[in-house]
């Protein structure tokens, strides 16, 4: 997510269900044999300043891949692993185009000033120019797409078959710098369930959230997708089949209004009804762990993929916070990102990049979630573009002075397949822990 907390300058007032399409990655692993959920992330790269404003540019219209016909789409399930539910990523559909939208959306990020004006008048402002200069330090091969591209929606699942994850904002409300997206859920729920992916609700901290009009809103997610196929629900230890929702800056609420909401006794209780849930609250400080715990909540997850962020992004704390959970029947979700860089909107934030290091940093994020023996793992993530998080394919690209970053020496999609190969390697550890 386009943001950056503990003094943050841009804050999300919109109820973001962030959607997440659960990996469809390993053939040992099927929904029935499956007693977690799981789930993925990611962020974006800007651009380097000063680019030469003079330069003529020939503009070309991003190409975008063609949908799958029905017949090779058939053809090609046969030999798709079957889905990992376990693994989780983050999928952002807030990005638009001229040709979908009427304007691009989120391409053409404001870049953020920093909070104090001292430092902030040392740094550009201004707006980013698309289709060649994007709020994002890479650049995707589908080029600067929309979300609502039917031809961009079926070929991010299959993508995400073959990897992770999906995200995605609700009705009347919207981030600072997008449009409403609660429309696009149903083509984002069929097209989730023509390639076997689940689609999970991410909640963002809208203006205004309490007990009462988070149960509305739960309320209102259950009875308008619920009975979807593509529907995410994860099987408890009991064997109960429920909706589970991750619940972003869950912090900004103290511990007695979730309790209103998330115990049995409480006044906007969602408890033991049709609309109950296991809730995900955001662990970001060490002292949040017990609110979380005596707020009800039922789990807890670390979304930031900047290792050495918080205390619960640090990846050497995740065995700590799963012997914490599995003391207080938690469900433990670390989050982990192929590298950060979110400089082309918050260019003074540059000692919070990770560089990817050809993927290094990513597989030693993999290889501290799988050790901390989570029910879950979440990516963070497969396209949120503006702070370089993202493992959907990126290509090279410059343009003028401008030099993207891209993931060479490696080819394209060497994130997904990466996501992929740890994906089997956390069901196969699974179930040793199991036995």
């Amino acid at each position: 997510m386009a943001r950056f907390r503990r003094k943050s300058c841009f804050v999300l007032i919109a109820l973001a269900l962030v959607v997440f399409i659960i990996t469809a990655i390993l053939k040992s692993l099927s929904p029935e044999e499956n007693n977690f959920g799981s789930q993925f992330p990611l962020r974006l790269i800007p651009p380097p300043r000063g680019m030469d404003k003079d330069i003529k540019v020939v503009v070309k219209p991003a190409q975008m891949m063609q949908a799958e016909k029905p017949d090779n789409l058939e053809n090609k399930m046969r030999d798709f692993p079957e889905p990992n539910y376990n693994v989780h990523a983050f999928y952002y559909v807030w990005y638009g185009n001229p040709q979908f939208d009427g304007k691009y959306v989120h391409w053409d990020h404001h870049l953020l000033p920093h909070w104090d004006p001292k430092v902030a008048s040392g740094y550009p402002t201004g707006q980013h120019q698309p289709p060649d200069d994007i709020g994002a330090n890479f650049y995707p091969a589908l080029g600067p797409y929309s979300s609502r591209d039917p031809s961009v929606l079926e070929e991010h699942m299959r993508q995400l078959r073959t990897a992770a994850v999906v995200s995605w904002y609700p009705r009347s409300m919207k981030d600072d710098n997008g449009e409403e997206i609660d429309n696009l859920l149903p083509l984002i729920l069929d097209a989730a369930d023509k390639y076997q992916l689940k689609v999970v609700f991410h909640i963002e901290p809208y203006k205004g959230r309490d007990d009462a009009n988070m149960r509305e809103n739960i309320k209102y997610i259950v009875e308008r997708y619920g009975n979807h196929p593509a529907f995410y629900r994860y099987k408890t230890s009991t064997g109960k089949l429920l909706p589970l929702y991750y619940i972003y800056d869950s912090y900004l609420q103290t511990s007695d209004v979730w309790e209103q909401l998330l115990k049995p006794n409480g006044i906007s209780t969602i408890r033991d009804t049709p609309y109950d849930g296991i809730f995900i609250a955001l662990l970001v400080e060490e002292k949040h762990k017990n609110d979380i715990q005596a707020a009800g909540f039922d789990g807890l997850y670390t979304y930031f993929a900047i290792n050495g962020f918080t205390y619960g992004s640090s990846h050497h704390n995740w065995r700590s916070i799963k012997t914490f959970c599995d003391h207080n029947d938690l469900v433990f979700i670390p989050s982990i990102g192929p590298g950060y860089i979110d400089t082309s909107i918050r260019p003074w934030n540059s000692q919070n990049t990770r560089n990817r290091i050809n993927g290094r940093y990513y597989e030693n994020a993999l290889n501290a979630a799988v050790a901390a023996r989570p029910q879950i793992i979440s990516i963070t993530s497969f396209n949120e573009w503006h702070e370089g998080t993202q493992i959907e394919k990126a290509i090279p690209k410059t343009w003028g002075k401008t030099v993207y970053l891209d993931y060479l020496p490696h080819k394209p999609s060497v994130y997904l397949e990466l996501t992929q190969k740890w994906a089997r390697k956390f069901s196969e550890e699974q179930k040793k822990w199991l036995e």
